[in-house]
């Protein structure tokens, strides 16, 4: 399929829809984060970004021979706005792909994705759950019923499609703070939720929730097996261009933490305490991500993460279809 970069116009559009600073990508970019001795990464507090966290508490990028400083926001639009601004050199893995992407539509080439993360039924990361005591066996099930999701058009339009994908009809999809979706489901104000982890683990520890189905939106959106890519780590062109000496090490620090999750599966999760809200016993239960390196691209995951983005596409979040294969970084 044929894709262009969207105008700047429909790109404000689209990125109002999913919450990011019109302000920020109306006026360009400033300066870029002053220390050019150093790289400055934006982190959502989520378990995603374990592969960074990871590298930080490991040493992982001292040991490259780069000083990296991680800087916290509270939600992945912020992160894509101080990229947008100058203010930030990257971002880890957790990110929204989707925000990425109609940010570097507004300036084409100046995102470049250097890690992807991915679930589908091994690596999981979205659910359907339902009330412990509810009756409901299959998706289909929830057809006219109340189902709750995360804030945000990308959840939104994620559980919509799933809930279509899964043969639900004339569902309700309502929108959450995340803290409040457990909650609801316990008093009954909705029958379901589209929910990403920890919220399923947490469900379970404290008998509120069972899981319904896993690996939903590679199952019932994507298809085909193809997996979900939802978030990404990233560089920025300027970041490339002007701390280009710093970026072979930043990559290889960062492979080498990604190197260390996967030989060390779950016991990794030590590295959410002091980055996410995970911690304890929660840490031990949740679910790792799936990760794709740069290094490691291979056709068939552009494909998979072209197709996500034909369906935002199709359902009017895009204002057009954006390339996938031009986003990553090679």
């Amino acid at each position: 399929m044929n894709t262009f970069q969207p105008s700047k116009r429909q790109s404000l559009i689209s990125a109002v829809k999913l919450g990011v600073s019109v302000a920020t990508l109306r006026f360009g970019t400033p300066a870029l984060a002053s220390d050019d001795k150093k790289l400055m990464i934006g982190y959502w507090p989520i378990a995603a970004g374990l592969p960074f966290f990871t590298a930080m508490e490991r040493g992982l990028f001292k040991d490259a021979g780069v000083t990296v400083e991680a800087v916290k926001f509270a939600s992945p639009s912020q992160v894509v706005e101080a990229m947008m601004a100058g203010r930030i050199d990257g971002c880890a893995n957790g990110v929204a792909i989707t925000a990425l992407a109609l940010a570097d539509a507004q300036e084409p080439g100046n995102i470049k994705f250097t890690c992807v993360n991915f679930a589908n039924d091994k690596y999981v990361l979205d659910e359907v759950i339902v009330p412990i005591g509810s009756t409901v066996k299959n998706i289909s099930d929830l057809s006219g019923k109340k189902v709750a999701c995360g804030p945000g058009i990308n959840n939104v339009t994620l559980a919509k499609a799933v809930m279509l994908g899964g043969g639900a009809k004339d569902v309700r999809v309502v929108e959450l703070p995340i803290a409040q979706i457990l909650p609801s489901l316990s008093a009954g104000q909705v029958e379901a939720a589209y929910i990403l982890e920890p919220t399923g683990v947490i469900g379970t520890q404290e008998k509120i929730s069972r899981t319904l189905a896993t690996g939903v939106v590679t199952k019932y959106v994507l298809k085909d097996n193809l997996p979900w890519i939802g978030g990404a780590a990233a560089l920025t062109a300027t970041t490339l261009k002007n701390k280009a000496s710093l970026v072979p090490g930043y990559l290889s620090g960062y492979s080498a933490g990604l190197a260390y999750v996967r030989k060390e599966g779950l016991k990794a999760n030590k590295y959410l305490t002091g980055y996410t809200a995970i911690e304890g016993e929660l840490a031990k239960a949740v679910p790792l991500s799936g990760y794709i390196d740069h290094t490691e691209v291979k056709p068939t995951d552009v494909h998979a993460l072209q197709k996500l983005f034909d369906i935002f596409a199709e359902k009017k979040v895009f204002e057009n279809s954006i390339s996938a294969n031009a986003l990553f970084y090679k």
